[in-house]
């Protein structure tokens, strides 16, 4: 070789060995490990925080709440508000290098509308969709509906995340087993290990828009070569290794940790979700003691919402008593309906347990046991109902073994189940629509397939209504329609901060915890 050659090999050396140090990793531990990755079959935040990693919407809500183009460029909207023209943005591509197209795009708005509940509604509004070109297509409304946009922005469980068109048609009620999105990163699939990791790298073809990122919406810049989720469960191990720098994030760090994060000024605690979350039961309609109503009823009055939460929380600056459906703090918050309820009044769950020929047969009640902020739910559930004249079989398991179970229409002793616990951001449930436990379409409903017309009315009255005072009296109508039916008992608003080593920033508010934006210096 010659003395040029030599000097140039030294140097494209020396060049890769900096870019390789230059690699940007953040180490991560979320809630819950990854198991499954299809956002559409399941409303699991953890699969739902993967679809943002990989996966893009046609529009999103920004940090004040309002509805963003995020695929699309641009859309007209008819004078009668029937008819909408979509047209995507340049530079859109699927992580194998293919451009996404309009069909892409209408097959993934079909998949979504089959299982979440906004989309379910908003399909009984739609006479058709198709793809005109490449890059645009219509969708045209039997009558007006201020779903539409709404629900393509939808910012948690289930996102309406866009899919290739071979991916997307797969039926809604099985899982997809090929993971290509169009976001800004992407699942590497070969190192995905179930129970240890899940990695993910930039996806240098992505184009973000041009505007700053605000919640879910903007430019969705990935300044983060390598994302790894890691599977601790052990959350004292997890705490350690933040503070010793071996990790970068905690998604949901244990309460009872969090003041060693707060006495480390290597940790900064960030609440990038302001309205929190709330803790819910469901019960399963469809078997035996649930399908009637009486029993149902019994819960409202054996539980309370200040043993769950002290049980989970424990700190009264995390969690906050609710008794409203929709969310204190929001517009249509209403206590309405709810007086006398989630109070524990044990005596008058006997009686109507009683009234109903509750037998005593045991229920299964399914207790997540890896998940902190959901663990202490059971035990405390099984103590309030056994007090109230239920007796309780609280069958313990791991987060997605429960997540695969809730799916079983299966009769108990075969696999099915009556009771579980779980917990829903507050942007998933502030109206009657958008609630997917309040979806009462007998077996298009969720997990628990509650059939009720009376619900279905009125969610249907608030789709078509525009006017905030008329809504928030369809809301609490809704909330004196739930007292009788009981879809799901919801059990008090909590709070998580995110712990961070201090050199990483740039963590958005929003309804998820997302990682473009974020930097590690």
């Amino acid at each position: 070789m010659s003395r040029w050659t030599i000097v140039a090999a030294a140097a494209a050396l020396l060049a890769g060995s900096s870019l390789a140090q230059a690699q940007t990793t953040l180490k991560v531990v979320m809630h819950s490990d990854v198991k499954i990755v299809d956002p559409i079959w399941t409303t699991a935040y953890i699969v739902r925080n993967h679809g943002y990693m990989i996966y893009d919407t046609l529009f999103a809500l920004d940090g004040k709440g309002e509805i963003k183009p995020q695929m699309v460029d641009g859309f007209t909207e008819s004078p009668d508000k029937l008819t909408y023209k979509f047209t995507l943005r340049d530079g859109l591509l699927w992580h194998d290098g293919k451009p996404v197209t309009a069909e892409d795009c209408v097959a993934s708005i079909k998949r979504w509308g089959a299982k979440d509940p906004i989309g379910l509604k908003l399909m009984t509004f739609v006479d058709s969709m198709s793809a005109d070109d490449a890059k645009s297509f219509t969708i045209k409304l039997k009558s007006p509906t201020g779903l539409l946009l709404f629900g393509l922005a939808k910012p948690s469980s289930n996102v309406p995340f866009m899919m290739p068109k071979r991916v997307a048609e797969t039926d809604p009620n099985t899982q997809i087993s090929e993971f290509i999105g169009s976001g800004p990163f992407v699942l590497k699939t070969d190192e995905w290990k179930p129970g240890d990791k899940i990695v993910y790298t930039k996806f240098k073809d992505y184009k973000p828009r041009a505007e700053p990122a605000s919640g879910l919406a903007g430019g969705k810049v990935a300044k983060l070569d390598r994302v790894e989720w890691l599977a601790v469960a052990d959350q004292q191990q997890a705490v350690n290794a933040l503070l010793a720098g071996e990790i970068d994030m905690i998604e949901q760090p244990a309460y009872d940790l969090i003041p060693l994060l707060k006495d480390d000024k290597s940790i900064t605690l960030t609440n990038y979700n302001p309205l929190g979350l709330q803790y819910t039961m469901r019960p399963n309609h469809t078997q035996k003691p649930f399908d009637n109503p009486k029993v149902r009823q019994a819960l409202f009055y054996a539980l309370n919402q200040k043993d769950f939460l002290d049980a989970t929380v424990g700190n009264p600056e995390y969690y906050k008593i609710c008794k409203s459906l929709f969310v204190c703090g929001t517009p249509l918050a209403s206590e309405k309906g709810m007086e006398g309820l989630l109070e524990s009044n044990f005596e008058k769950s006997k009686a109507l347990l009683k009234e109903a020929g509750y037998d005593g047969t045991p229920i299964v009640l399914l207790h997540s046991t890896d998940l902190q902020v959901l663990t202490n739910l059971g035990p405390v559930a099984k103590q309030l109902l056994e007090r109230g004249g239920f007796k309780v079989d609280m069958q313990s398991s791991d987060w997605q073994t429960v997540v695969s179970r809730r799916v079983r229409k299966e009769p108990v002793d075969k696999g099915g189940w009556n009771l579980m616990q779980t917990s829903w951001v507050s942007a998933d449930i502030l109206n009657p629509v958008m609630t997917g436990f309040l979806n009462s379409s007998c077996d298009k409903a969720a997990f628990g397939w509650p059939c009720d017309e009376q619900m279905e009315k009125l969610r249907d009255d608030f789709a078509r209504e525009t006017d905030p005072a008329k809504q928030k009296a369809i809301a609490e109508a809704v909330q004196m329609r739930q007292r009788e039916v009981v879809t799901h008992v919801h059990l008090g608003q909590y709070y998580v901060p995110i712990a961070t080593r201090s050199n990483v920033t740039g963590i958005l508010s929003a309804a998820a915890p997302v990682f473009w934006n974020i930097e590690k210096k």
